[in-house]
């Protein structure tokens, strides 16, 4: 009698692992997704002010169709608008915010963006990945926490700097005066 219970018991908690819970349903990478699909949308602290136009100075973004999987289909901007990303401003025009440690904020957000602590008002500036020497163009937002705290950048920001998807990358965050 005790080994049927034991059994019972434990097919109820291994069916209770699978089941969603909260508002959080089917977050992050699912091990039988296809690698690099992302599914659901991370729980996160949303960053004030949340009507910014982060792409203010570009083309109007474009928000990933809702059945969006792959990280192609999640980043929206077009070529032109990478390249016009990646352009390096002038240093003398630049100031240095500090380093962070970013992490892949919301994929379905779109645009050049970082959500950032180290600014207190949302501005343009430039994001710098030392590991493969690329940057980019991006709207800074401000977001609460201290100037340690760590930052989340857009997809295709991430992307266009190269930084892994699913590692914490250290970034250099520069401002424009």
């Amino acid at each position: 009698m005790r080994v049927c219970v034991l059994i019972c018991l434990a097919i109820v908690v291994s069916a209770c692992a699978k089941m969603p819970f909260g508002e959080g349903q089917g977050q992050g990478l699912r091990p039988e997704a296809p690698e690099g699909e992302i599914v659901g949308e991370p729980r996160r602290p949303r960053a004030r002010p949340t009507d910014l136009d982060v792409t203010a100075t570009t083309a109007p973004a474009r928000a990933p169709a809702a059945s969006a999987r792959t990280v192609e289909q999640f980043d929206t901007t077009t070529s032109q608008e990478r390249q016009a990303a990646a352009a390096a401003p002038a240093p003398s025009t630049e100031k240095s915010l500090g380093d962070t440690v970013a992490s892949l904020g919301d994929p379905t957000k779109p645009g050049f963006w970082l959500e950032t602590p180290l600014v207190s008002t949302p501005t343009s500036g430039r994001v710098f990945f030392p590991t493969s020497g690329l940057s980019a163009q991006v709207e800074l937002i401000p977001i609460d926490g201290p100037s340690t705290a760590g930052s989340r950048i857009s997809l295709a920001a991430m992307r266009l700097i190269e930084a892994p998807l699913t590692d914490l990358p250290t970034i250099q965050v520069f401002s424009s005066q």
